[in-house]
């Protein structure tokens, strides 16, 4: 277990798109290492989820956590550890809402990004089981992040307006209040 670097923007790793992971490899030591450095690492730096190419493993693998203490996230509601190999998304709506998007690989960024408030996630978890749930409301937003991160997108790209990028200071000083309590609604209205 160990906590790796972060990629950042720029670098191929984070261009591509990640390979699948063989099914029968999930319980090597290999990718066990590698399911465990995703977490670490996710929790060190204070993020919501880490997709495997963000730390240079080319590979579909990613985690997601969300506590009720996180300094990057304090609106964010609660996530518990999950961890998808080879996760396949759809939409189950065409409802989506502007999410003010930060990424441990775009230190220092944030912007505006629709996203869908209701997908179908599915994959293997780190023990090889298929696994299928829905996610609704704003934490749907995380999911398809890291899901974005995978097909080599960064939230940078799915911003549609560039006059909504900001720096983590500016966004905390004048929108996040607001932002906030659209979360609460959201969070209201679907539980998460």
């Amino acid at each position: 277990m160990a906590v790796r670097e972060i990629l950042e923007i720029g670098h191929p790793v984070l261009a591509a798109r990640a390979r699948e992971v063989e099914v029968a490899a999930i319980g090597s030591p290999e990718v066990q290492g590698w399911i465990d450095d995703l977490i670490d690492t996710m929790r060190a730096a204070n993020g919501a989820g880490i997709a495997a190419n963000q730390v240079g493993i080319p590979y579909r693998l990613f985690t997601v956590e969300v506590g009720t203490d996180n300094p990057r996230y304090p609106y964010k509601p609660p996530i518990p550890l999950t961890v998808l190999v080879n996760p396949e998304m759809t939409f189950l709506s065409d409802e989506t809402f502007e999410n003010w998007e930060g990424c441990l690989s775009v230190p220092g960024l944030r912007g505006a990004v629709s996203r869908h408030l209701e997908v179908s996630v599915s994959g293997h978890d780190r023990d090889g089981v298929h696994r299928t749930f829905d996610v609704r409301g704003y934490s749907a937003a995380t999911f398809q992040h890291e899901y974005d991160h995978l097909d080599g997108i960064l939230f940078p790209h799915r911003v549609a307006d560039p006059r909504t990028f900001c720096s983590w200071s500016s966004f905390a000083a004048f929108r996040q209040e607001a932002f906030a309590d659209r979360v609460r609604q959201l969070v209201d209205r679907w539980g998460a």
